[in-house]
């Protein structure tokens, strides 16, 4: 038996090659389940007013164009309040985010209105439910909307608020033209926080945002406009979609193509139509005649071109007067300002002509003239009477003429030259004292060379007579001035001054032999013309010596100068030396002076030269008369005194109360620290001063007061009281002194010591 190799063992292994198929399905089924949850959708609920549309595992929740979620299941509302339909929907898990507070839903399907067709994709793909992503905390309930919103501010482009008086036709997408073309769409509408008007939110899209700038105008632009006159029939629509749908267009203002970008904060007005947008200044006007005015027909001209319509018109209560309210043309607004003009023109016939001819044709119209550019704006205005008188800047000469009298005179009356037709009268009216009639006359440009200072005006209306031994006269000067009236002009130096630039104010004569009398002209100088004015009467000696024709100011601006006519003593009074002055009245506590020119009014007065000297043709008028004291005799004394307090020239000087003098001028002395006050004391009384004198103040009231001698109250008279005064006193022998010589300076107390009241001396005046 043969020994065998013993066997080589080793443990059994428990790992299989089997178990290699279970671990990889549970592998994958781990992944699976992973990836099933991970992917695994969020169930939300969204309340519906209606299940209408919405089937349960066929609508889709559409973000953008792409699925984002899906309805699962739809049942009722099952609360107390049983608002609708509950719709659970399954949303992607990478929209959790958006599951917000402020995220919106709703349903989209297909829609047909006038504004246009919507949803049009869902008649083929079905209904879904849109979202629109907002803000706000985690919520899985919502509700949704019941159309889709207006569209998000934050989208590009323009974004503008329109406040109108009504919405029309306007609805949400109506369309917003610009030249016909569709730039945007109405995003929405409300009323008002004051809800008196409505609120339209409108989008711009952003390749048009520039068209829109601060001064465009937006108007509705739906329907047909159509205006009918006399002058034809005019229709205007913007495009069929907006007659059918509404709209909105816009346009900016030629005259406004520098305007700025727009503020989208800052609302634009939406105007009822085009005609309101482009005559959209709204002002007020106050009409007191208001006879063939229509609203929503009468235009508002200017020069012959409609600038504007009435819109709205209600008579006042008392039946006085209506209140209208005017739509004007943009390009009118900077001369919508203090002094523009408005008046009803209507046709008119009268001696002086035919006016408002084209009134006939298109009916009474609402004339404006514009005010100055630089003056406050306005929008409250009240109309004229009658038509202004020409602006002053419109070419040609204008005048004003002062007559005692208007006569026959009316607007429109005829200005003659050698009996052509050179101008006319443009208004008239009572001077501010109504002492005489104020006409504005306009020359036209062509002749209005033939106009300068010693032009002289005279009444041409009606028939001149005249009669005597030789036989009777009969003139006048047109047929027309007979009727109408009229006014006449010659000018004898065609070389003299022509007064470019400024009004020139002539008196108008009674006749042409009133007008062309004899006499030398010259020139006055006066700081001020108040008071003054053709006709004004020179004077010497209470005697009428010329007369002023007109007035103009001079080159510099900063006088007036008079042109006078002398007709008496001319040779002597137009020589170096002479002096003229303006006599007014004065009034005052104690003094009255000049009081005829109260009702005369103020005049020149003249002085003519004392020596004959050179002549001379143009003057410089005196501040005030001329000191007359210069020619007086008397004793002349010299006061000084640290201030002059109420002295002025005239004042009187007393002795004992009794007026011996007075005061003639005061001037500061050579070093500036006293005043000098020239006074002279009157022959008789020169005696009574001698260099022992002593001069007080004796203006106003003195009041002494103690505790044991009570209150004595001073005053030299009840005209140093009033008016100031001065008053002296001399001592008794020997401070006395000598005569007063003629010159002599005294010094001017503030006030009488007590002693100087006793004196009393015995001076014997001359008889």
């Amino acid at each position: 038996m043969t020994d065998l190799p013993m066997a080589k063992t080793r443990p059994a292994s428990n790992w299989s090659a089997i178990w290699v198929l279970p671990l990889i399905a549970l592998l994958i089924g781990g992944w699976l389940a992973w990836r099933a949850y991970s992917e695994a959708g969020i169930e939300i609920q969204v309340m519906f007013e209606s299940g209408d549309g919405i089937q349960a595992g066929k609508t889709e929740v559409i973000y953008k164009g792409m699925p984002v979620g899906k309805v699962i299941a739809l049942t009722l509302d099952r609360s107390e309040a049983r608002r609708g339909v509950i719709a659970t929907l399954e949303m992607n898990k990478e929209v959790e985010a958006r599951l917000v507070t402020g995220t919106r839903f709703w349903l989209v399907k297909p829609s047909v209105t006038l504004a246009g067709v919507t949803g049009l994709e869902t008649l083929v793909s079905g209904n879904y439910i849109a979202v629109s992503p907002g803000e706000g905390e985690p919520s899985r309930e919502f509700t949704a909307l019941p159309e889709a919103p207006p569209l998000a501010d934050d989208v590009p482009g323009l974004h503008l608020t329109l406040k109108a008086e009504r919405l029309g036709s306007l609805n949400r997408d109506s369309p917003v033209f610009y030249k016909q073309i569709q730039v945007g769409r109405v995003k929405s509408f409300a009323l008002a926080e004051n809800q008196n008007t409505v609120e339209v939110k409108i989008f711009i899209q952003p390749e048009y945002a520039s068209l829109v700038r601060k001064h465009t105008r937006f108007w509705n632009a739906s329907g047909i406009s159509v205006d009918a006159g006399l002058s034809g029939v005019k229709v205007r629509t913007e495009s069929l979609a907006s007659i059918v749908a509404g709209g909105i267009a816009f346009a900016t203002p030629e005259h406004r193509t520098d305007s700025p970008a727009t503020d989208p904060s800052i609302p634009f007005r939406l105007y009822e139509d085009y005609d309101a947008a482009q005559a959209g200044i709204r002002i007020s006007l106050k009409l007191h005649d208001f006879e063939g005015l229509e609203p929503g027909r009468t235009p508002v001209m200017y020069k012959g071109i409609q600038v504007g319509q009435m819109k709205t018109f209600k008579v006042d209560k008392d039946l006085g007067g209506a209140q209208v309210e005017l739509m004007l043309d943009p390009r009118t607004e900077d001369y919508l300002v203090e002094g523009t003009d408005f008046w009803v023109v209507r046709p008119s016939i009268s001696l002086a002509g035919i006016t408002g001819l084209e009134a006939l044709v298109k009916g009474n119209y609402i004339a404006i003239r514009p005010g100055e550019s630089g003056n406050p704006p306005r929008r409250e205005f009240e109309a004229r009477a009658k038509a202004p008188p020409l602006d002053l800047g419109a070419p040609g000469l204008h005048l004003v003429l002062f007559s005692d009298s208007l006569g026959s005179m009316e607007v429109g009356s005829p200005i003659l030259f050698r009996q052509i037709r050179v101008g006319s009268v443009q208004s008239f009216q009572l001077s501010r004292d109504d002492s005489q009639v104020v006409l504005g006359v306009h020359i036209e440009p062509e002749y209005s060379h033939l106009v300068n200072s010693s032009t002289r005006f005279w009444n041409a209306s009606g028939i001149t007579l005249k009669g005597g031994l030789s036989g009777v006269e009969l003139k006048s000067e047109s047929l027309q001035t007979l009727l109408a009236g009229g006014i006449a002009f010659e000018t004898p130096d065609p070389k003299a001054a022509r007064g470019e630039g400024r009004v020139l104010r002539f008196a108008l004569h009674a006749d042409r032999d009133d007008a062309l009398q004899p006499g030398l002209q010259i020139g006055i100088r006066v700081a001020d013309g108040d008071g003054l004015q053709p006709g004004t009467l020179v004077r010497y000696k209470g005697l009428e010596v010329g007369k002023v024709e007109n007035l103009s100011l001079t080159d510099d601006l900063q006088a007036v100068t008079l042109n006078v006519r002398i007709t008496q003593a001319a040779e002597q009074i137009a020589r170096e030396g002479t002096r003229f002055w303006v006599v007014k009245p004065e009034l005052s506590l104690t003094r009255a002076a000049n009081l005829g020119t109260l009702v005369s009014g103020q005049y020149l007065e003249v002085q003519p030269a004392a020596q004959k000297g050179a002549r001379r043709t143009e003057f410089t008028a005196l501040a005030s008369a001329p000191n007359q004291a210069v020619r007086e005799e008397g004793l002349r004394l010299v006061l000084s005194a640290p201030r002059r307090g109420s002295i002025k020239p005239g004042v009187i000087v007393s002795y004992r109360e009794v007026p011996v003098g007075k005061v003639v001028d005061f001037e500061l002395g050579p070093t500036s620290d006293r005043v000098l006050i020239h006074v002279l004391i009157e022959p008789r009384y020169a005696p009574l001063v001698r260099s022992g004198s002593r001069f007080w103040n004796a203006s106003g009231i003195g009041v002494d007061a103690g505790l044991f001698k009570g209150v004595k109250v001073r005053t030299e008279s009840l005209e140093a009281l009033l008016e100031g005064g001065i008053a002296f006193a001399t001592p008794n022998n020997p401070e006395m002194g000598g005569p007063a010589q003629p010159g002599q300076t005294f010094a001017l107390f503030d006030e009488p010591q007590e002693g100087w009241m006793q004196w009393a001396p015995k001076i014997v005046l001359e008889q």
